[in-house]
């Protein structure tokens, strides 16, 4: 089922993977909170202050290899004040069983150490709170695994990319690099 899904999609085109930019707006995040992986809870307003680039992701996806990607901005501009956000989702059919298991493969794999969500729903009536919200104000809805939202160090929403847009891409770096603390 997973495969033909993929199958699906490639057919329809690379546009499948692909993001709409966000539509500007001043209005900033609330706070919201996510299972995170390891247990207990990740409060988005522990960020504020901070660049966070929110991504949904997946274990079984093409796109998994954008891990090390993720983990490479983490690594390099985490200490400057990024903050890289996992949320891994099934919604595409393309993560693994449980929350244990993603995080072994994500840690094993690709030697993950950003913060990561549980598996989180990010599309429909059963997404999580944060992706309502990217859809209401922003008019933005993941369209495949590795879609990436720049967050301001405010909860606004500066730029959105699509899967086809590697974590560590120029246009990536130049969105958030001007908003990190000290810059």
């Amino acid at each position: 089922m997973k495969l033909k899904l993929m199958a699906a999609a490639v057919l329809t085109g690379f546009g499948a993977f692909a993001a709409p930019a966000a539509r500007a707006t001043e209005a900033a995040a609330p706070s919201f909170t996510f299972a995170s992986i390891e247990g207990g809870v990740i409060d988005t307003a522990a960020y504020r202050g901070h660049p966070v680039l929110v991504v949904n992701t997946a274990s079984l996806c093409g796109f998994t290899p954008q891990l090390e990607g993720l983990q490479a901005l983490h690594k390099a501009w985490g200490p400057k004040g990024l903050i890289v956000l996992a949320v891994p989702s099934d919604d595409f059919k393309q993560e693994l069983e449980s929350g244990k298991e993603v995080s072994e493969f994500c840690t094993l794999t690709y030697g993950l150490t950003v913060p990561m969500t549980d598996i989180t729903p990010v599309l429909g009536e059963g997404a999580h709170p944060f992706f309502k919200w990217l859809k209401e104000t922003q008019g933005f809805v993941p369209r495949w695994n590795f879609n990436k939202v720049l967050l301001d160090g405010e909860g606004r929403v500066v730029a959105t990319w699509g899967s086809m847009t590697k974590p560590e891409s120029s246009a990536i770096r130049a969105a958030f690099e001007p908003l990190l603390p000290g810059a």
